[in-house]
């Protein structure tokens, strides 16, 4: 059944997500954003200032719902027509592994600061300071 034949009421039933899935695949081409919206406005009998009111929502719809993909055209379409296909270069790999030692001699060098500083003298000063200090409740810091 065409969407443009159903009923107000079944129509409006259904989600955004769904009705846009129904209209890409009558129309079995990718749309774009306002376009989308603007069909499923007429379908609902929307005014132009609730278009504009709801078109956001309408666009978080579709970025949240796993049944489309955003084309490099700005055009949304269903994922089932635009497959994935994920290629590792082996190349990519091993300059991944020579950034990762890169970062162990960073680690390597921190290391080294933070034994100074716990080797610094000035410590022992600021140890003598902290014992005088206590954690108050706040039950105490009202009576105060």
């Amino acid at each position: 059944m065409l969407i443009k034949n159903m009923a107000k009421e079944d129509l409006e039933i259904l989600s955004y997500a769904d009705l846009t899935e129904l209209i890409l695949k009558e129309e079995n081409k990718p749309l774009n954003t306002p376009t989308i919206f603007k069909k499923i406005c007429d379908l609902l009998e929307y005014s132009d200032d609730e278009y504009v009111n709801k078109i956001g929502d309408f666009y978080t719809s579709l970025t949240t719902d796993k049944r489309f993909v955003f084309l490099d055209t700005n055009e949304w379409d269903l994922r089932e027509k635009n497959p994935v296909d994920i290629v590792m270069d082996e190349d990519e790999d091993e300059e991944e592994y020579e950034e990762d030692t890169d970062d162990e001699e960073e680690v390597d060098e921190y290391e080294d600061d933070i034994d100074s500083v716990i080797e610094d003298e000035n410590l022992d000063d600021v140890d003598e300071e902290m014992e005088d200090l206590s954690i108050l409740s706040d039950e105490e810091l009202e009576e105060k």
